[in-house]
């Protein structure tokens, strides 16, 4: 629900605009909206807003066989404020998706994909997910496919608990090939008060090819124990919402047509191109209002241009 009194706070807000949304679901559309084949599994309330998202996933071509409803939860819904410079803050109304349990997605045959992608800060909540959650990257583990993680902080989520956050998040940042994390993020995961020493940490102690987004700055991408800067392009701001969402759902759909083998032998120039073009969908999130609104707007000829 986003607040449409622009540079108003949620308490003195009077007008909200409902906009289908959250991190997996929008990383699932961008891959859809580019032409890949993505499936999402989540749970959402039996009712208007929990079928609405559905609906949405839907249209954008995401298989939605593993997103179940929950006729005791209501729909999760976050309250977005936003800011004259675009940036937002979040207030959480938690409901059906922290019931996704183990037995959900044990449903899941994962010999039909290639990548999957962890993509909610709600997974570390106490709770069925939690535990769901973990499940998952162990079955992923040992069938060898790749993983991808991006962190997603809230600060309200994890109020008093961010050690929880941190140490959760460690778990798959040594586990997964690629995770992506904003530069706020770094600093919070590492404990480091600037970027350069928080990027040494991920080198040192992870495995993973990572990047770090800077905004209009571009990305900062870690690949074979060395960093360099990757630019973006300009726009003019409408909303920040999704822009990290579209960069990831961006370099999952260019390496969706490769195995974990070959995902590893990609060098360099190539990682540099992957980066390249996923800001470039970021950035082009970010002149629309909503995440699912710019994804309409989303193709796979951004690349070419």
């Amino acid at each position: 629900m986003i607040c449409t009194d622009k540079g108003s706070s949620l308490s003195d807000g009077q007008n909200f605009l409902k906009k289908p949304g959250g991190a997996p679901t929008n990383v699932a559309a961008a891959i859809a909206a580019l032409g890949g084949t993505v499936e999402l599994a989540a749970k959402v309330g039996a009712d208007p807003f929990g079928r609405h998202l559905t609906e949405v996933m839907e249209s954008f071509g995401v298989s939605t066989r593993s997103m179940l409803q929950d006729k005791d939860h209501f729909t999760t819904l976050a309250f977005v404020s936003l800011m004259e410079s675009g940036e937002r803050d979040f207030y959480f109304n938690r409901g059906a998706d922290s019931q996704l349990s183990e037995s959900d997605v044990n449903g899941i045959d994962l010999v039909e994909f290639s990548i999957v992608h962890f993509g909610s800060a709600t997974g570390f909540l106490p709770g069925p997910l939690q535990t769901a959650y973990s499940s998952l990257l162990e079955r992923s583990l040992k069938k060898a496919i790749f993983i991808s993680f991006d962190p997603n902080y809230r600060h309200l989520l994890f109020h008093g608990n961010t050690q929880s956050f941190i140490d959760q998040s460690w778990n798959f940042l040594k586990s997964c090939h690629f995770f992506k994390v904003s530069d706020e993020e770094a600093l919070l995961l590492t404990g480091k008060a600037t970027l350069e020493a928080a990027t040494q940490v991920f080198l040192e102690k992870t495995n993973a090819l990572f990047a770090i987004t800077l905004g209009k700055d571009g990305t900062l991408l870690g690949i074979n124990h060395e960093t360099r800067i990757i630019p973006s392009i300009p726009v003019k701001p409408v909303d920040t919402t999704g822009a990290g969402d579209a960069f990831v759902g961006a370099v999952l759909y260019q390496l969706s047509d490769k195995t974990l083998p070959e995902i590893k032998k990609l060098s360099a120039a190539e990682w540099d191109k992957i980066i390249f073009n996923a800001n470039k969908a970021g950035a082009r999130t970010c002149e629309y209002l909503g995440a699912m609104e710019a994804f309409k707007h989303l193709s796979r000829d951004i690349f070419q241009a």
